[in-house]
């Protein structure tokens, strides 16, 4: 019983030995890998920044094209350079983002999109605003089909949209606040305009003047059409029937002023002819 007690505990003896060896062995190795991984970073980095340098120095990715989509009012020349990319430059070394911040920039820039077209072009996607009205607040603004004021009014801007008069700031959405009944009046008028087939379209309205107390009165036509506020279609329709009159001289040739405020009551001021000296006339139809 002694020898095998002591034959055992020197067996224990090796094997603890043999542990601690392998354990700085395998610690020894691991410190080296260490070692080994961050004197490799440098060159990866180095390996990085040379290849990097030669794509964005190569002439194979020079600029040569630069395409743009979507513009309408903008010309090619203007939106190119707003990018401010130059033939030659290198595609890859463009900051795209940088880039479409600079696109957006611009008021009649909606929204940018900006891609690599490799080798060597650029695609340039814009959408521009789509101006319904000039808002006059005092200052004259541009207003969108979805009823922003996008930029103040320009000397170049286009000539035919209608002038609207008698909204305030207030009367806006802004600040996330409600829009007035009012102004959700004008924006009606403004998208039924819109419609190929409108008795009222947009490019042949020069004023819409809003009244708080009676609603809504066009110019257009050289005629005063007071439309009032509610029920536009069923007012457009009447609006219609009166034109096809005067088309057709029945009741009059012409008119000044048509009061479509009450359907079950329009009152219609006809215009004189040259020969008639002008007199206060007015048929209800």
């Amino acid at each position: 019983m002694l020898e095998f007690k002591q034959t055992k505990k020197k067996h224990y003896k090796n094997s603890l030995h043999r542990k601690t060896g392998a354990g700085i062995k395998e610690r020894i190795i691991f410190y080296l890998k260490i070692i080994l991984a961050l004197a490799a970073m440098p060159a990866i980095s180095l390996i990085c920044i040379f290849g990097y340098d030669c794509l964005t120095q190569c002439d194979y990715f020079r600029a040569e094209t630069i395409a743009v989509e979507g513009n309408q009012i903008l010309s090619e020349e203007e939106v190119i350079k707003e990018t401010l990319i130059k033939p030659g430059d290198n595609i890859l070394s463009i900051n795209l983002s940088k880039v479409r911040k600079q696109l957006m920039a611009n008021t009649w820039i909606a929204e940018a999109e900006v891609v690599r077209k490799i080798p060597s072009g650029i695609i340039v996607r814009i959408k521009e605003h789509n101006p319904l009205a000039v808002l006059d607040l005092g200052k004259e603004f541009l207003l969108n089909a979805n009823g922003d004021i996008f930029k103040e009014k320009a000397t170049t801007d286009p000539k035919s949209l209608p002038l609207v008069k008698g909204l305030k700031f207030s009367d806006l959405s802004l600040s996330g606040a409600k829009r007035s009944p009012s102004f959700d009046a004008v924006m009606t008028v403004l998208k039924l305009g819109r419609k190929p087939e409108s008795i009222l379209p947009n490019n042949s309205i020069t004023l819409i003047n809003v009244d708080r107390e009676i609603g809504l009165t066009v110019f257009a036509f050289d005629k005063t059409i007071k439309l009032g506020y509610n029920n536009y279609l069923d007012k457009y329709e009447r609006l219609e029937k009166v034109f096809y009159h005067v088309k057709n001289g029945q009741d009059f040739s012409d008119f000044e002023t048509v009061d479509l405020n009450n359907l079950s009551r329009i009152v219609i001021c006809p215009a004189a002819t040259p020969a008639e000296e002008p007199k206060e006339y007015k048929k209800e139809v």
